[in-house]
């Protein structure tokens, strides 16, 4: 089996996401970093060239003055004191100098480097910089967040944008280690913190029809390119909407909104959805491009190995309801399948 393209597993997201969360946190500490590094590497490069006229046999090189200048600030220092006063104050200035630098940030550095929560509003807007090629869901009420926990459950990358975030929201979302922008969406510079420029899809599920329009329209207009799912209650006026405002889908609030929404994100062709049993089974249709994993694999291996049905199998005017189990798949079938989200994301993996 190939492996699945521009996929990585959850726990380099993991990895990744907590050293780009390490990276934005020394850049915003860039300027302390700068000038501690600049005093060691400084101070010590004087202490060198001092020492050499001076005559002294340590330090030996540039690089062992560099490490006996950091080891001063820490009153570290593994030397002999010299005897020559110019060199002696070293021993007192170095540390004074370091610390003093160190503690205008050290304890703020560690403080949040260990607890993001701690770190604000512009911090949550500093990580999302981070963020390319993400979705973007717009709104953390009640179906806001279930697309959220949806997504996370797929692994796909995305941050939420919400102007009345409630804090047990924004805390289990947070633990996930997805930014969340307070503010407004309608407003551009809101659509720009919150990385629409570079995302690929925008998910609009505030409660407010009227609004999420406007904000699908104001999306378009910074990312002309930005797939919109927006929410809209009446499926009259979605249909309406998808027509003439070139929406990519628009859904109206029902018992499996969160998955369709999350799903339609994913990008994922959701025919219907209906409960079972407790889960919620999508229909979906699959063509199978020349590149997929899945050519050649029989319908039987298909329905086994991912837990799901063949309902339909067309490849071009031909169509078969139920197909014969040993019926292997070929490029530019297309398949009608029952499964859940999770199934259906990883099928679309594979066929790329």
């Amino acid at each position: 089996m190939k492996l699945l393209p521009h996929r990585m597993p959850r726990w380099y997201h993991s990895l990744s996401d907590n050293v780009r969360d390490t990276l934005v946190l020394l850049h915003q500490f860039r300027g302390l970093l700068i000038l501690f590094s600049l005093t060691v590497v400084g101070g010590g490069s004087l202490y060198f060239i001092l020492a050499q006229q001076n005559g002294e046999p340590r330090p030996a090189s540039i690089v062992e003055a560099i490490f006996l200048s950091l080891s001063m600030i820490f009153l570290q220092a593994n030397a002999e004191f010299p005897d020559v006063w110019y060199l002696q104050i070293f021993f007192f200035v170095m540390p004074a100098l370091g610390l003093s630098i160190l503690s205008q940030g050290a304890a703020d550095f560690g403080v949040l480097l260990f607890n993001r929560r701690a770190r604000g509003e512009a911090w949550q807007v500093a990580v999302a910089e981070t963020f390319t090629d993400h979705i973007v869901v717009v709104g953390l009420g009640h179906l806001g967040f279930r697309i959220a926990r949806a997504l996370h459950e797929l692994d796909e990358r995305f941050l939420v944008i919400e102007e009345n975030p409630k804090a047990e929201l924004v805390s289990q979302v947070e633990s996930w280690n997805v930014p969340v922008i307070h503010g407004d969406a309608i407003k551009h510079d809101v659509l720009i913190k919150g990385g629409v420029p570079r995302a690929h899809t925008i998910v609009v599920a505030t409660s407010d029809d009227t609004l999420n329009l406007q904000i699908a329209i104001h999306a378009r207009a910074v990312n002309p390119k930005v797939r919109t799912i927006v929410r809209l209650f009446d499926d009259d006026f979605a249909r309406e909407v998808r027509e003439a405002f070139g929406i990519t889908a628009a859904y109206s609030a029902s018992a499996f909104a969160a998955p369709a929404f999350a799903a339609a994100a994913a990008d994922l062709d959701i025919a219907e959805a209906i409960h079972l049993n407790g889960r919620v089974l999508n229909m979906s249709h699959l063509t199978l491009v020349p590149t997929s994993a899945l050519l050649g694999k029989t319908i039987s291996f298909l329905e086994h190995e991912y837990d799901l049905s063949v309902v339909l199998l067309r490849h071009g005017k031909t169509a078969h309801l139920n197909p014969p189990p040993d019926r292997p798949l070929q490029a530019e079938d297309q398949i009608t399948v029952f499964a859940d989200s999770s199934t259906l994301h990883k099928l679309n993996r594979l066929n790329k």
